[in-house]
């Protein structure tokens, strides 16, 4: 754990739940000070035990020497440095702390060097990368770690990876949960909801016990939507309005379907809002929408293209990826997490939004509180976001913006057992996955 004295040495530790060859053991099993970053608050992480489904899963606290599989500092990012005598760096703001879980994987191996970079949190902002994967995965998390170490970011101050969430997400400022099991053939999607429901239940604990009190939480894993509102019914402790579910890859598909209908550049196309749940009962807002300023009807003529063919292409647009690319969207999606980070560290340009699935709790529009729905956002630029009061709706909209209401009411129902609600109970009205979650 990094203090605030200043060592030359680091200290080898033996990780008991790390299955690795000795070699790649010693490697990054390493204890390590930093002169910079203070001494982390003390608080109880809770684990939950494993219950049958129909059981309603409740924190137990423990005490925190009962936690295994350390997070450990890798190669380079072990060494000791003192950000104050470094020349260059005395413009930098404090470092702040990135959280990523499903590190190892294809939307990370994109996403984590643009964070490296700067392109996300800026030219002036020093980040720690905590990687998040599994037993499974951790050779593949070296790998990652070599790769960063290689690339030689001068704001990338620490990397550290490891296998157990309350480790990894300790005083972590940001978290990106990306992991979640893919849905294999056969697999209903009720049996997807509970065994992701229970990966966001513990990471949501986890948070809830070692991430910074004000830490926000961007939801990736499928399905989004109800899986954030698992990970944040697990986390008390933190303000329900930090917690994100990703919707912004489908706005940037509807932003460039429209600009290509209407023959211009996507970025003449604003106030782009993605309603409801990341399946296909979304609903594209060409309604409040605008190109060039103007009403998107007002440009669009074609007003039976944007009711059928408009909202189609946008709902199985990850489908048609996957026939032609022969995989999963990943680059796009780790463009449009970086996007959405950006939305809230950036102030919205005046009179546009942003979509993000977020807490429904207080919101102006109607929608039923207590889900975890995409709406229209915007930000300060402090972290924060306010939902837009100034949208219009007609019977269209509503219509389908109640019909993903109900759909995520049932995945509600149906996850109750993981969010202390009760007994689960499956009556999900059909299977509207996502093309691109099959």
């Amino acid at each position: 754990m990094a203090v605030a004295e200043l060592s030359t040495s680091c200290t080898k530790t033996h990780s008991s739940q790390l299955s690795l060859s000795s070699s790649s053991s010693s490697r990054f099993s390493h204890h390590f000070r930093r002169s910079f970053r203070p001494l982390p608050t003390t608080r109880n992480p809770t684990i939950s035990c494993s219950v049958a489904s129909d059981q309603v899963q409740t924190p137990i606290p423990v005490q925190a020497q009962d936690l295994k599989g350390k997070s450990e500092c890798y190669g380079v990012f072990c060494l000791t440095y003192d950000l104050q005598a470094e020349e260059e760096t005395k413009s930098w703001k404090k470092l702040i702390n990135i959280a990523v879980s499903g590190a190892a994987g294809m939307i990370s191996n994109h996403l984590l060097f643009k964070i490296a970079s700067g392109e996300v949190f800026g030219p002036n902002q020093p980040v720690a990368l905590k990687l998040l994967g599994s037993e499974r995965s951790i050779q593949a998390l070296e790998g990652v770690a070599m790769e960063l170490e290689d690339s030689l970011f001068p704001l990338l101050r620490e990397v550290s990876i490891g296998i157990n969430p309350y480790e990894v997400f300790q005083d972590a400022e940001w978290a990106l949960l990306i992991g979640a099991k893919p849905r294999g053939p056969g697999m209903e999607r009720a049996d997807l909801l509970d065994i992701n429901g229970q990966i966001f239940a513990e990471q949501g604990k986890a948070l809830n016990a070692s991430a910074s009190p004000n830490v926000k939480v961007i939801v990736v894993g499928n399905p989004c939507n109800t899986n954030a509102l698992i990970c944040m019914k697990n986390a008390p402790n933190i303000p329900a309005k930090n917690f994100h579910a990703l919707t912004r890859l489908d706005e940037n598909r509807a932003k460039c379907q429209l600009a290509l209908k209407a023959g211009v550049f996507y970025d003449q196309v604003s106030n782009m809002t993605i309603w409801g749940n990341h399946s296909t009962t979304q609903v594209p807002d060409f309604l409040n929408a605008r190109i060039k300023g103007l009403p998107v009807k007002e440009v669009i003529k074609d007003h039976k293209w944007l009711e059928e063919e408009f909202t189609e292409k946008v709902q199985k647009r990850g489908g048609v990826l996957i026939k032609k690319w022969g995989r999963s969207s990943a680059a796009s999606t780790a463009v449009s997490i970086v996007d959405d980070i950006r939305s809230l560290i950036t102030p919205t340009p005046k009179g546009d939004w942003f979509s993000s699935g977020v807490y429904t709790n207080g919101n102006p529009y109607g929608i039923v509180e207590d889900i975890v729905f995409s709406m229209p956002c915007r930000s300060k630029g402090d972290g924060d976001y306010e939902l837009v009061k100034d949208v219009i709706f007609d019977d269209y909209l509503l219509k389908r913006i109640k019909k993903s209401e109900a759909e995520l009411l049932a995945e509600k129902r149906c996850v109750a057992h993981l969010t202390g609600e009760g007994i689960g109970f499956c009556d999900l009205p059909e299977d509207t996955m996502l093309p691109g979650e099959m």
